[in-house]
């Protein structure tokens, strides 16, 4: 079966659910968060959720556990999207709070991410653990962005965005 076959049977409305990751952020002054929900929604998408928890791999973990025991049916979701905690610093630890939960990880988008910040920013794109796969046991495709608004817009716009329909037939084959 073709990519493009497997396109045409792909869902146009994903249910998406935001988690936001940082110390610091309040619903006030989410700008990755919001801009995700906005850019998800603009593209005929679902916000099935959100959420801002601190950068602890605990509760990354217990906020991702919570979602995903919520299923894939009616009032489920089908991916959920991180912003925030993916740099290097002490506190940046979403990375390992959730590359640890994947059966399968998809290891171009974290590839490809860099690839396109590169032409950004430049060398600073290397900082970036940008990552996501699928969460063991589930049909839940868990993304990791980092925080920034214009990494949270190169990240939609010219990768999960263009994907999501087709990442959601995929993972539930």
């Amino acid at each position: 079966m073709s990519h493009v076959h497997h396109k045409s049977h792909a869902p146009k409305r994903v249910r998406v659910f935001v988690l936001t990751v940082s110390d610091t952020r309040t619903e006030e002054t989410d700008e990755g968060g919001a801009l995700a929900r906005a850019l998800l929604t603009d593209a005929g998408h679902v916000i099935a959720g959100s959420a801002i928890v601190k950068d602890d791999p605990a509760a990354v973990r217990a906020c991702i556990a919570e979602v995903a025991a919520r299923g894939t049916e009616e009032a489920g979701v089908d991916v959920l999207i991180s912003t925030g905690g993916t740099g290097i610093s002490r506190r940046d630890s979403t990375y390992e709070a959730i590359s640890a939960l994947f059966s399968k990880r998809l290891d171009g988008f974290g590839e490809l991410f860099r690839m396109l910040s590169y032409s950004e920013i430049g060398s600073a794109a290397m900082l970036s653990r940008a990552v996501a796969g699928l969460l063991a046991d589930s049909h839940l495709v868990v993304f990791a962005l980092p925080g920034s608004p214009s990494a949270v817009r190169l990240g939609l716009e010219k990768l999960i965005i263009p994907e999501l329909g087709h990442l959601r037939f995929e993972a539930r084959r």
